[in-house]
């Protein structure tokens, strides 16, 4: 099935808005995130193949922000079967989305889909894996302290936590080439000037990516052990960290 074109900033919009992850968008994120997200099929392909190694028999698998089950979709075919997937997101219209997509790719694993806001108080048990794919980035900075300290709590030992994100670079002159990298690649998947320049209005006050070396110390204080780079590109990272 073709997905519908992502055409959210194509038209010039007198006052923009915050970003929100409402019909309008979940009608056209798989488009959206595919031309947005440098190699965003190999970030979903590793996530999937680092999933799989440390799921555990008898535990969970959760993909906290999971949108339109993609990433649960990817972990699918590589992960036990009895393992059931849990999959959290704040949007009604993205877990419709997603309902949708798990029942067309022939998901017959035990799950469930929970709409739960990450800034709040959310439950995490008996987890082997947590995704956090392109979602720690949207939760409001003074909530992820909380929230990953819950993500370790709900681990079980020799969990992880996989975490893809967008991210500043350690220096500001790098981190305005990266950015221009990023708008270049966007201009080579045909979103115009008025679409990126749009779109980074929108997102201005709700997407705030930390450094690299922000995400670590994050990771470390709240309880993670070893933590390593699996994924970068420019202003994109991959992390896996391990609770002990």
């Amino acid at each position: 099935m073709d997905q519908p074109k992502d055409k959210v900033f194509d038209d010039e919009i007198k006052k923009i808005a915050d970003f929100k992850f409402g019909t309008t968008v979940a009608n056209v994120f798989d488009d959206m995130v595919s031309r947005s997200v440098p190699y965003y099929n190999e970030m979903q392909r590793m996530t999937a193949e680092l999933a799989a190694d440390f799921a555990q028999p008898g535990t969970d698998v959760y993909d906290l922000g999971c949108s339109t089950g993609t990433t649960m979709i990817g972990m699918n075919t590589l992960i036990s079967p009895d393992i059931r997937f849990i999959g959290v997101d704040e949007s009604p219209q993205m877990l419709e989305k997603c309902a949708l997509k798990l029942k067309e790719s022939g998901f017959t694993r035990p799950f469930e889909l929970r709409a739960e806001d990450l800034n709040d108080k959310i439950t995490i048990n008996n987890a082997s894996v947590v995704v956090l794919c392109l979602t720690l980035q949207f939760v409001r900075p003074i909530s992820r302290d909380k929230l990953l300290k819950t993500i370790v709590d709900g681990l079980v030992p020799g969990g992880v936590l996989i975490v893809v994100e967008k991210i500043l670079a350690e220096e500001s002159t790098f981190n305005r080439e990266f950015i221009k990298y990023y708008y270049n690649y966007k201009r080579r998947n045909n979103y115009s000037e008025l679409e990126i320049s749009q779109k980074r209005e929108a997102l201005e006050n709700v997407l705030i990516p930390y450094k690299l070396s922000e995400n670590y110390h994050m990771l470390r204080e709240a309880g993670f052990g070893h933590c390593e780079t699996f994924f970068k590109w420019y202003n994109f990272c991959g992390l896996i960290a391990v609770k002990q």
